[in-house]
């Protein structure tokens, strides 16, 4: 018999005083409150539960989105070649300078020559032209443009060099313990690696505090340059999976193919990681059997939402007869 992981969740409830106490005698005796229990104990099969899924791919995640919840993982922290699901990290620093106001989307960006050498999936950019960040951020998403990550590196930090650098210091600040990147486009290159478990770290952090992404990351054909560029989007599953809302694919000869798929039904958000797989078909196929298996074990319950009133409380010696508990943030259980 196989063991199995127990992992509770916890949601606290953070209460609101909307009325101040002005008297210094004055005590706040809180009555029994009963609001609805906010506490799962959610069954989670994990990596020592066995490959139970038969997943052929070498390494794999399953994320619940808003909590980071793991939900399935095998082998996880290994130690792998990305190759372009890197721009994950790229495209997380690119909406963080656009957040930061150091950037914006109408920006010119120029291209380097060692940009425009880049190789690989790629704009085929021009040391002579510009496009705006809005029009990069699109190539790297749509296509994983090559050359246009190292333009925008460029462009936020002066050079690729000093960018890869923010990326390793913002892994870190992820807990993204198994990664080292040592290049903001994903080519493969010695010492450039991370795990699924890591990707699945930093894409929960584009998708939860960037969701605009999604305007990028949904797009299955567009164009450039007055339409005479042409841009179909690598992530087969937009077009094949109910809920896809992106993210990244990536492969190269010596990383095979990778995929972080995430994907929204019911309220639901998951992050499906696939590393190594032996064909592109099979990392769709993988991530498709986890986000299944996630859509179909476990679900939200929505007790309130940020702002609501949870209960009156009665208030004795205070400066008002009684003070509204309200939910600081949505509450919800998770459960399976």
């Amino acid at each position: 018999m196989n063991k199995k992981f127990t992992y509770l969740l916890v949601f606290i409830l953070i209460c609101s005083f909307c009325v101040p106490v002005f008297a210094s005698d004055s005590v706040y005796v809180w009555s029994d409150i009963s609001l609805p229990e906010a506490v799962s104990t959610s069954t989670v099969l994990g990596e020592n539960e066995g490959n139970f899924l038969n997943l052929t791919c070498g390494s794999a995640t399953l994320m619940e989105q808003s909590t980071g919840t793991i939900l399935y993982e095998h082998n996880s922290h290994e130690q792998l070649r990305p190759a372009s699901v890197t721009k994950v990290m790229t495209i997380l620093l690119i909406m963080e300078a656009l957040d930061g106001g150091t950037i914006s989307l109408d920006d010119k960006v120029s291209c380097s020559e060692a940009a425009s050498k880049m190789g690989g999936s790629q704009i085929w950019l021009d040391t002579t032209e510009t496009l705006t960040v809005n029009e990069m951020l699109k190539a790297i998403c749509v296509v994983s443009a090559n050359d246009a990550s190292v333009a925008m590196a460029e462009h936020i930090a002066g050079s690729q060099e000093l960018f890869v650098e923010r990326m390793n210091k913002r892994a870190k600040e992820l807990g993204m313990n198994d990664t080292c990147f040592k290049n903001c486009h994903g080519l493969d290159e010695d010492g450039h690696v991370t795990s699924s478990n890591d990707i699945a770290l930093m894409s929960r952090e584009l998708m939860v505090n960037h969701p605009s992404i999604t305007n990028y990351t949904t797009i299955w054909m567009d164009t450039l340059r007055d339409g005479t560029s042409q841009l179909v989007n690598t992530n087969k599953l937009l077009r094949n999976y109910e809920g896809c809302t992106g993210l990244k694919t990536g492969s190269t000869s010596t990383a095979l193919f990778n995929l972080s798929a995430t994907a929204t039904r019911n309220n639901l958000s998951l992050i499906a990681v696939v590393m190594r797989g032996e064909t592109s078909s099979i990392r769709f196929e993988e991530a498709k059997k986890l986000l299944d298996y996630g859509f179909s074990n476990f679900e939200y319950l929505q007790y309130g939402h940020k702002g609501d009133v949870a209960k009156n409380v009665l208030v004795n010696k205070g400066t008002t007869n009684s003070v509204e508990v309200v939910f600081e943030s949505d509450c919800r259980e998770f459960n399976s």
